[in-house]
């Protein structure tokens, strides 16, 4: 499981629960609601500049490096268009290297 250092330097090890019921069982989240409540609980944990969207393109990112293809991953993220999903894909210089040793 990946471990995650707040600022106050304590550590999560272990996911975050939703509490279900801080919300009307019968509607759906908005976007800005869930866009809320994610910037709500990252602050709460003490994670600093986080947002909704970095977890989604953490999520993405994470599994493209397993080999995910783009199309399962718009899926996933609920995009209509593949290249949505691929503005998401982060890359660093560590994957560019494994990308090369792969010849």
């Amino acid at each position: 499981p990946h471990v995650v250092t707040t600022t106050s330097g304590a550590t999560l090890n272990r996911p975050v629960r939703l509490n279900p019921h801080k919300s009307r069982r019968d509607r759906h989240f908005s976007a800005n609601t869930m866009c809320q409540l994610f910037l709500d609980i990252y602050k709460a944990v003490g994670l600093k500049d986080a947002s909704s969207h970095s977890g989604r393109r953490t999520y993405i990112t994470r599994l493209a490096n397993k080999g995910v293809g783009v199309r399962l991953l718009a899926e996933l993220a609920g995009h209509s268009h593949i290249s949505t999903t691929q503005r998401y894909i982060d890359v660093n210089a560590e994957q560019l290297s494994a990308a090369v040793e792969l010849l």
